[in-house]
């Protein structure tokens, strides 16, 4: 069982050379149909399996089409792992649709909504400044 530090180091060089495929390496052409980027990859404490976080940006149709050129390129992506980098056994490698960036600017347009829908109150700044003439006293 490898220590976290080592865990960690494992994980980013995967991610920097998964990143690096993407660009360069993966020739299939359903990948090139969403813009892909890798967000996170986990790895297991064994070095054994590593789980590939990918943001999609698309449309839902290019999502599937991208994350089915993915799978299928699983073992590629493997092998060139296996060759670029050092390791005892290479990790089976798993792809994951990562929607986090989807979820928080979904969140963050809710925000806005709200508060642009939301009434000017200036009672809440006359509670404020009598709360500070108050403090003052």
């Amino acid at each position: 069982m490898a220590n976290n530090r080592r865990v960690e180091r494992v994980a980013e060089l995967i991610k920097r050379e998964v990143s690096q495929m993407l660009l360069n390496g993966i020739k299939d052409d359903r990948v090139g149909t969403g813009m892909v980027s890798v967000t996170d990859v986990n790895v297991s404490g064994d070095l054994q399996h590593a789980k590939i976080y990918v943001s999609i940006y698309g449309t839902q149709e290019a999502k599937a089409e991208t994350m089915a050129g993915l799978k299928s390129a699983t073992g590629y992506v493997r092998s060139e792992l296996g060759s670029r980098v050092r390791l005892r056994r290479t990790p089976e490698v798993m792809f994951v649709e990562d929607d986090s960036i989807e979820r928080g600017t979904n969140v963050l347009s809710l925000l806005n909504r709200i508060r642009n829908e939301r009434p000017v109150d200036d009672s809440v700044d006359d509670l404020q400044e009598d709360q500070e003439d108050q403090e003052e006293q």
